[in-house]
């Protein structure tokens, strides 16, 4: 893979966020804002723009624009016992251009003091969105399993993850060939990555190698939604 052009996050970037863990309250954070737009948000913003430019050869259908990609600073804390106002970290995810994109699977990676961490999948689908998966699953789960269990994808990203009933649902027998797959609620891949890496020009390739591993499972799991597939009109820059 060619040397990205994204040289890394400055280290100031990590140092604000091991600094906001201390000190996670709006007196602290809102006279330093123009360091996290800084040294945060606008090198996510053209780390963004890369991955980007690398997804239209492999994944294009799942290109973003950076301004929905990335996701806010602000905590939602009201159902949360934790009530600080601030993420410790910086995130983006790359979504099927469909009616219902955010139900659907898509890609992952997040910056922080502690880790890079890269993922895909789905996370919280919707029942329908469930039902439909497990119904493609109990037709095509031979094809499943020889995506999950391809040899780069778990080099890069290990083995398949997510939470699991302890029996199949309803409607699905104990021997059905895809019992085992249809129990699952969550069909995800996820790794972290040394935090040390966020601060070189290797994090780029590193996002784009996984998110590029990831795509034929990203690509079954969206199956059902096909048809729900909108034009792919970029508009970001």
């Amino acid at each position: 893979m060619a040397q990205s052009m994204f040289p890394g996050f400055p280290k100031e970037g990590l140092d604000f966020f091991r600094s906001l863990v201390r000190n996670n309250r709006r007196e602290w954070f809102q006279p330093r804002k123009h360091i996290f737009e800084a040294q945060l948000k606008e090198p996510m913003r053209r780390l963004v723009m890369e991955i980007n430019r690398e997804m239209l050869r492999f994944a294009p259908e799942y290109v973003t624009d950076p301004d929905k990609a990335i996701y806010r600073i602000y905590r939602d804390t009201r159902f949360s016992k934790d009530k600080t106002p601030y993420k410790d970290h910086i995130a983006a995810s790359f979504h099927r251009k469909s009616a219902d994109a955010h139900g659907e699977a898509g890609f992952y990676f997040a910056v922080s003091h502690k880790e890079v961490a890269v993922g895909g999948g789905v996370y919280m689908p919707a029942p329908e969105t469930l039902q439909a998966i497990r119904r493609h699953l109990a037709v095509h789960s031979a094809e499943f399993r020889k995506l999950i269990r391809g040899r780069k994808l778990r080099e890069l990203l290990g083995e398949m993850q997510g939470e699991q009933l302890t029996r199949p649902p309803k409607g699905y027998a104990a021997d059905h060939p895809a019992a085992d797959l249809v129990r699952y609620k969550q069909f995800l891949f996820y790794i972290e990555l040394p935090p040390e890496l966020a601060t070189t020009n290797e994090l780029r390739p590193a996002i784009v190698g996984r998110f590029r591993a990831m795509t034929p499972f990203l690509d079954f799991l969206n199956a059902p939604f096909k048809h729900q597939r909108k034009p792919l009109v970029p508009n970001w820059k």
